[in-house]
């Protein structure tokens, strides 16, 4: 926020409920996946080995079956908050000027670039 231009009294509002909003919307998602990560522990630590009776067979299969579906489930989510993030960069170029977005852009990408270094040297540090 910093490397930007000053903001106007309606910019700053404008930030401030994308703000919010985009929270709320994440909050939501990760009380969701939260949810999909318990529901699919359970049901892959309750599934038996597929040896042995048909019944244990056909057990085991139900509950793959079931953790394929809630895996489906964790892709819908995943698209939920890539949605999240395009429709949060798109309101926030309509609050920013031209000048104010192309100055964010370039703060979000020496982030990003700086994020990789750090986890490049973390990777490559001396292991004991």
């Amino acid at each position: 926020m910093n490397q930007l231009e000053p903001f106007t009294e309606q910019q700053l509002m404008g930030i401030n409920n994308l703000q919010q909003s985009s929270q709320q919307a994440e909050d939501a998602l990760s009380q969701g996946m939260e949810a999909l990560q318990q529901s699919l522990t359970e049901t892959l630590a309750g599934s038996p080995s597929p040896s042995g009776s048909s019944g244990n067979v056909a057990n085991y299969m139900g509950q793959m079956a079931m953790a394929m579906g809630k895996l489906g489930t964790l892709e819908g989510f995943i698209r939920q908050a890539d949605n999240l993030r395009q429709r949060t960069l798109q309101q926030l170029h309509h609050i920013l000027t031209t000048r104010q977005s192309a100055r964010a852009l370039l703060a979000i990408h020496d982030y990003f670039s700086r994020l990789r270094a750090l986890s490049s040297l973390w990777l490559a540090r001396p292991r004991e």
